[in-house]
């Protein structure tokens, strides 16, 4: 049974990476994944996410001189800010949310 604490901190992840999108999730993270499991599993999707985004929003950017990229721009800016909204809910609910469309780097 996941704690109440962990749920909190798993959603805490993702909201807190709304505003400070590398430093509050890299600070819990690294403080609770040796106590917790479902925090470690949180932290390390999390961070494949971050990276995969990251990867496309660099592909997106080079592709902004067909035009085409800033459409691209802005769906992945709205696709992260729901899938965020999406991870939180799960991490709150207790459950083990996996991001569509992203690499698994981080194991």
């Amino acid at each position: 049974m996941i704690k109440s604490e962990e749920r909190l901190m798993g959603a805490g992840i993702y909201v807190l990476s709304l505003f400070f999108p590398i430093l509050a999730p890299l600070i819990i993270w690294l403080i609770k994944k040796d106590e917790s499991s479902f925090i470690d599993y949180h932290g390390k999707e999390y961070f494949n996410f971050f990276i995969s985004y990251f990867v496309y929003s660099i592909v997106a950017g080079i592709l902004t001189i067909v035009i085409i990229g800033i459409f691209l721009l802005w769906a992945l800016g709205i696709a992260a800010l729901i899938f965020s909204i999406i991870a939180a809910v799960r991490a709150y609910e207790g459950e083990e949310y996996q991001f569509p469309w992203i690499f698994r780097l981080i194991k």
